[in-house]
């Protein structure tokens, strides 16, 4: 069985195509870069993904070394993410699945993102870290679904760290620009905003900017907002682990490339005996082979619609989605 999976959420247009097992055949992208200065332009976005899907379909497909008749299914970003985006996904997913005469299989970004880990990595029943521009959830698996045991009250963790770059006059994409600045930089007080299980960045933000504009030396607040925020992301891990009784700890997403994170909840992982995986920078960020592999789970669970019945929802949540494949 043989999956043409399309991302289309945010900045990223990915094709991924997947076989059974999770052997990825093929996993192609274009990223759609705004204005130096400027975050995501929804509209915009669409437009380039609508530009570039029949090249990174054919890019992907030539790749892969496959033709039209054998793929048995598309998979598609229902959601969430940015309303425009999923539309242009949705839309030529429609097409290739009529084109193909197959059949369709919607499929939840985060869950995504998770699912893509657990296969890469081999980790059967983590505590998942998913930490992504939009998206910051501590979660796991429990009772058919994946449970939120901590998330975001207000902005994500890769939402504000890019603010906060572009703020101070960095380029897109800048939580990269950040991680490298910090590494020459000192510590310098800034708030921690831990509220039981769930976290708030937005204060923080706010207070690093005030910090940068009296004069703080700009590698010592990119050091201090990384240490605070990903030290809060470990303190509720941490909380996750012991109140579920797991040893796992699953790190996925595009802000899961940082060296930085990894290494706090290595470290707190280690001292608990427990083991840690960080999802391979391949396919860590947006990209296509995970909605494939997702697809293709799916499917085998028995999910699937026709073409005509596709639809998106820019706030369709992890916990939301029937697990029907664990």
């Amino acid at each position: 069985m043989i999956c043409l999976g399309i991302e289309s959420t945010a900045h990223t247009f990915g094709v991924g195509i997947v076989r059974d097992k999770g052997k990825v055949l093929a996993n192609e992208r274009d990223v759609y870069k705004p204005k130096s200065g400027w975050g995501i332009i929804p509209i915009d976005a669409a437009a380039h993904h609508n530009k570039v899907s029949r090249e990174i379909v054919k890019k992907a497909m030539d790749s892969a070394k496959v033709k039209a008749k054998d793929i048995d299914i598309v998979a598609y970003s229902r959601g969430p993410g940015l309303p425009p985006c999923l539309y242009a996904g949705m839309n030529f997913a429609k097409e290739l699945a009529n084109e193909f005469v197959v059949p369709l299989v919607p499929v939840n970004h985060c869950v995504a993102h998770i699912e893509i880990g657990r296969v890469t990595t081999g980790l059967d029943n983590p505590v998942v870290v998913y930490v992504s521009g939009a998206n910051t959830q501590i979660i796991s698996f429990a009772e058919g679904c994946y449970r939120v045991f901590g998330e975001t009250m207000d902005v994500g963790i890769g939402n504000a760290l890019d603010k906060f770059g572009r703020s101070v006059g960095l380029d897109f994409p800048q939580a990269p620009k950040i991680e490298e600045l910090a590494r020459k930089g000192k510590w310098v007080e800034l708030p921690y905003v831990v509220k039981g299980m769930d976290l708030s960045f937005s204060g923080i933000l706010t207070e690093s900017l005030k910090k940068h504009k009296l004069g703080e030396p700009l590698e010592n607040v990119c050091y201090s907002i990384q240490e605070v925020f990903f030290s809060m992301l470990t303190e509720v891990t941490e909380r996750a682990l012991a109140h579920l009784g797991k040893d796992q700890v699953l790190l996925t997403g595009g802000v899961a490339a940082n060296k930085r994170l990894q290494e706090m909840l290595n470290t707190m992982c280690m001292e608990r005996k427990g083991k840690f995986s960080v999802v391979p920078r391949e396919y860590s960020g947006d990209n296509g082979a995970m909605i494939a592999w997702n697809g293709i789970i799916a499917y085998k669970s028995g999910q699937k619609i026709k073409p005509e019945r596709a639809s998106v929802d820019s706030v369709w949540r992890t916990d939301m989605v029937k697990i029907g494949w664990i």
